[in-house]
């Protein structure tokens, strides 16, 4: 199992003798210590937030970021909970929307508003919907209306009637109201009916706004609490117990997707710990050795994530999964020192001994390995990605952490072990064997080297150059994702909860939820800005149209009030006297006033305009009119990335004729931002992890051959990957990205380990090489692997197709260490021999005798 090669010779340095005798001979003092600091450790690590908006992703000196920070600051950051009937009887889901708008708002519920139609919006805009016609069209009603009058009162008194002329067009309420609303700004007409109701009357929809910014969890939680408990009672107090409640909203849906990475974190964080733990114990088969190692790979852990809660404060979903990745990572180091215990106690040696020469032969390769991996995840830490930097940060603790507590504690857990139950085993069993031993990982790798190794070399080889061709090929073509379903959470078990959001969906529309705000300085910027924005869209190609709309709260002011007003008092004049006359039938006057211009008709101001109109447009301090919306185009799916990136670039920056620049941010704007980021970081951080994994190489072995070996193994490993990234079609993305830097500084490991054993014997014989190290080798990679595997069952996708890319990683770069380039270099030794023996002299027919005599002893 030990790969680190002989025991050194040298005297053993006094301050690593010291270190030693602490840990044999006062066990409890290092165990006492990292209790303490892993508790530490732990409870701060307890207290880690766990963020999940995608504008925390990226740094705080982002224009983008500024911009929807300043936006937030400005803005009423509410969250909105629909809570959604459902029933037969249309009038019964009415009657319990009203009763609900009513009971909801409340400083309890931490509801402001509750609405369950647009009945003050529209009682306020339809009878001054006049106001909106251009000036001409009114001109033209009035003058319609005008002959319709006089012709009607000259037929019903009959002075100056001439029946042989055709009357003027008939004026019908129908006809006045399609006239009179021809103009209604946009959002007015979005439910004629008035109420949030689906077609078919069967579902009411009860839009209860709160204060709450999102991300605020503590208050969400208590916020839904509360509605519950309120439409409950509300329901059983009306007798409508039969009527349906679901619930959606961007507070609901928040809560249920935090639940929900918070759980899946929890339970791949686990269940990656378990699996390395269950391999550790198939390979040693002690349980001194599961629970030292469960023991040092938790206080590693705890470390870490103590340290990130002082340094970064909280994780996200692409750094939660580092628990299980950390672990599989971090684990190894404590194998290879285990490894080489175990062996040198099964020699004899005195728990001391054994300690220091395992201290001795292993520090410093696992000193380097280390170093290689905390270097491949801090490669990622030139991003301005804040997601890869805190991933490098974290990373590279983690490496760190769990190093000096394999060396800190792991030899005081033995020692302790050792005065219990001293270590035995005389392998007179099979199973004692195995228990002695452990079971032999690598058991097939050596006859499959002798038996195979011109196939295994060729088609490494093979393989490696068809890589490099797909990974040319791969790159060439645009590798990016774009589609965003592919990256979301996978909630399969929540078909109910997902029915209802698309319900509320599909009766809300998604005019000014999915819309983005630009905020304007001034509100004498909104006009100029709303029309430079149609101008950029109705330059757009039909096909590839930015967005559908613009809305502002001064679409609802109307223009020459002045002018249209005494137009529409004569208007509304004439139609009374049409009614005294009965011209107009009852049932028309009633429609008819819906529209009919109010006797105090006045000016619209935005100050005028009520609360539900200008909701939408108003700012955290009462301010109206300077918010902008920006409607996506109708049709359009906002998880395709192409057209995000496209609505982004349409408002991101708008200069106005005066020369003036307006920003806007928002999600379009930060999924752009996090693209182009990714595309112009995935090379720097590849191209930096590799020199470093390089630099490391060389640093340790010094000779150019040796890193030769090393570093060709990896780059063929890595052609493997790319070979199957390209048959498989698999797409980066904001979070697999970042298996490909890592590769190079954790598959590193298994080349560099096989070559140092290789060469630091004399003989350099490959099979015996394979046969010493490769079972631990196995085992490593096993351990990562099985950390990296942990991930496909999470439910986000993103984080499963980091896991997919990672273990294929890991398992290409294992081939390629203890198969193919075992095999060259077999292939090599035993070309040599040949040579060797057929350059040896004749031997005499006596030599052959005595050789063939000692060849049968």
């Amino acid at each position: 199992m030990d790969f680190s090669g002989p025991p050194s010779t040298s005297p053993a340095p006094r301050w690593l003798r010291a270190l030693v005798g602490l840990q044999v001979r006062r066990p409890f003092v290092p165990i006492i210590v990292v209790c303490i600091t892993a508790l530490v450790g732990f409870l701060l690590a307890a207290r880690l937030e766990l963020k999940t908006r995608f504008d925390q992703l990226l740094p705080e000196n982002q224009p983008s970021v500024r911009e929807i920070r300043r936006v937030m600051d400005r803005t009423r950051a509410a969250s909105k909970i629909f809570v959604v009937l459902e029933g037969e009887k249309s009038e019964e889901l009415r009657t319990l929307g009203n009763a609900l708008t009513e009971r909801l708002p409340s400083a309890e519920s931490r509801v402001e508003t509750a609405e369950d139609s647009l009945a003050a919006a529209k009682s306020y805009l339809e009878p001054r919907a006049g106001l909106f016609l251009p000036k001409d069209e009114l001109r033209k009603l009035r003058d319609d209306v005008d002959a319709r009058w006089e012709w009607e009162v000259a037929r019903q008194d009959g002075s100056a009637f001439d029946e042989t002329e055709a009357p003027p067009p008939e004026l019908s309420a129908e006809e006045l109201k399609k006239r009179f609303k021809k103009y209604e700004p946009n959002g007015a007409q979005s439910f004629p009916d008035g109420y949030f109701q689906s077609q078919d009357r069967r579902a009411l929809v009860v839009m209860a706004q709160t204060l709450i910014p999102s991300g605020d969890l503590t208050n969400s939680k208590i916020a839904l609490s509360r509605v519950k408990e309120q439409v409950a009672a509300t329901k059983r107090e009306l007798g409508f117990d039969h009527v349906r409640v679901g619930y959606a909203g961007d507070l609901v849906s928040g809560l249920n997707e935090y639940g929900a990475i918070r759980d899946d974190l929890t339970q791949v964080g686990s269940l990656g710990v378990l699996f390395v733990l269950i391999v550790v114990l198939l390979y040693f088969m002690r349980l001194r050795a599961l629970f030292t190692m469960g023991i040092t790979i938790g206080v590693g852990i705890a470390w870490t994530f103590g340290i990130t809660k002082v340094c970064i404060g909280h994780l996200n979903v692409v750094t939660g999964a580092l628990f299980s990745i950390i672990a599989g990572n971090g684990i190894n180091f404590g194998i290879l020192y285990m490894a080489r215990y175990f062996e040198e106690r099964r020699l004899g040696r005195p728990v001391e001994d054994a300690i220091l020469i395992a201290h001795r032969t292993t520090m410093s390769a696992t000193l380097t390995v280390a170093m290689g991996a905390a270097a491949a995840y801090g490669s990622l830490g030139i991003s301005e990605f804040r997601v890869f930097r805190h991933f490098a940060f974290i990373g590279a603790t983690g490496m760190a952490c769990c190093w000096i507590a394999t060396y800190w504690v792991t030899p005081a857990l033995l020692a302790a072990i050792e005065r219990r139950w001293p270590f035995g085993g005389n392998g007179t069993t099979w199973f004692s064997r195995i228990r002695l031993r452990g079971i032999p990982y690598s058991a097939l790798l050596i006859p499959t080297i002798r038996t195979i190794p011109r196939f295994l070399a060729g088609a490494g080889i093979l393989a490696a150059v068809a890589g490099v061709v797909c990974t040319v090929e791969y790159m060439r073509h645009d590798p990016m994702e774009y589609n965003m379903r592919r990256l979301e959470n996978d909630l399969g078990g929540a078909k109910e909860s997902s029915r209802i959001s698309r319900l509320a969906s599909d009766i809300m529309g998604r005019r000014f939820d999915a819309g983005m705000v630009v905020m304007a300085e001034r509100i004498d910027q909104v006009r100029a800005l709303k029309a430079m924005l149609e101008k950029k869209r109705d330059e757009a190609p039909p096909d590839e149209k930015p967005f559908e709309a613009v809305h502002t709260a001064v679409d609802f002011v109307p223009e020459d009030q002045p002018d249209k007003i005494p137009l529409l008092v004569q208007i509304r004049e004439k139609l009374i006297r049409a009614r005294e006359l009965k011209v107009i039938s009852d049932q028309e006057w009633q429609e008819l006033t819906r529209v009919m211009p109010p006797e105090d008709l006045k000016p619209i101001t935005l100050e005028s305009l009520p609360e539900q109109v200008v909701r939408p447009f108003m700012e955290r301090d009462g301010t109206r009119g300077r918010i902008v919306v920006v409607e996506p185009t109708a049709g359009t799916d906002d998880s395709d990335l192409r057209y995000l990136l496209r609505w982004a670039d349409s408002f991101r920056e708008t200069k106005l004729p005066n020369g003036e620049i307006v920003r806007g941010s928002g999600r379009p704007v930060i999924f752009a931002d996090m693209l182009k980021s990714v595309i112009r970081d995935v090379p720097r951080a590849v191209a930096l992890s590799l020199g470093l994994t390089l630099l490391a190489v060389v640093l340790l072995f010094r000779r150019g051959r040796q890193s030769f070996m090393v570093v060709g193994a990896l780059l063929l490993g890595v052609a493997w990957l790319g070979l199957y990234m390209q048959i498989t079609h698999t797409r980066l993305n904001f979070v697999n990205f970042v298996a490909l830097p890592v590769t190079f500084g954790v598959g590193v490991d298994y080349a560099v380990n096989i070559v140092q054993r290789y060469t630091s014997e004399r003989g350099r014989n490959i099979l015996r090489a394979v046969r010493t190290t490769g079972g631990a080798v196995v085992l490593c990679s096993s351990t990562t692997t099985l950390g990296y595997l942990a991930l496909l069952g999470s439910i986000n996708q993103a984080i499963r197709g980091l896991g997919a890319i990672a273990v294929i990683g890991e398992v290409t770069c294992l081939g390629a260490a203890v198969l193919v380039l075992p095999a060259i270099l077999y292939l090599r030794e035993r070309s040599k021999n040949r040579t060797r023996r057929s350059r040896r002299p004749p031997q005499s027919l006596r030599e052959r005798e005595l050789g063939g005599a000692s060849e049968n002893v």
